[in-house]
């Protein structure tokens, strides 16, 4: 299985290594951001393959580091999931509207952000059983 890259972005750094470890227990390579600054140059630098954004952060939210990574031909494509404190009500919306997959209200429910990135990933879990020998 070719590990897949996640850019966590969160201005909390416990959530961000909570998150991290979580993860990396499912087989993800995973580098990190604190703010909306470093996001960006960050995913230039790790063309990861998705990104977990906050949306309130210093240096800039999660809606103008959609904006600036969507300026680069390097970053346009990377798929993006919303993470947030603020009011699913008032803010789903508009993070779908930026070209988000999915919004999340913290508190989340960690199995089910883990199965969203996979199914948006498509990653297959390695087989525990060995392949059959073939001559």
């Amino acid at each position: 299985m070719d590990r897949k890259r996640i850019l966590i972005v969160d201005d909390d750094e416990d959530l961000v290594r909570i998150l991290g470890v979580n993860l990396m227990s499912e087989g993800f390579y995973v580098s990190t951001a604190f703010d909306g600054m470093s996001a960006v140059m960050r995913a230039h630098k790790d063309l990861p393959d998705l990104i977990i954004l906050d949306i309130k952060m210093p240096a800039g939210d999660g809606f103008s580091v959609v904006e600036k990574l969507r300026l680069s031909a390097k970053t346009f494509s990377i798929p993006i999931i919303f993470l947030s404190a603020l009011p699913k009500e008032d803010m789903e919306d508009k993070a779908l509207a930026a070209g988000a997959l999915r919004y999340f209200s913290k508190p989340f429910d960690m199995d089910v952000l883990v199965t969203c990135i996979k199914d948006n990933l498509r990653v297959e879990q390695q087989a525990s059983v060995p392949a059959p020998y073939t001559s």
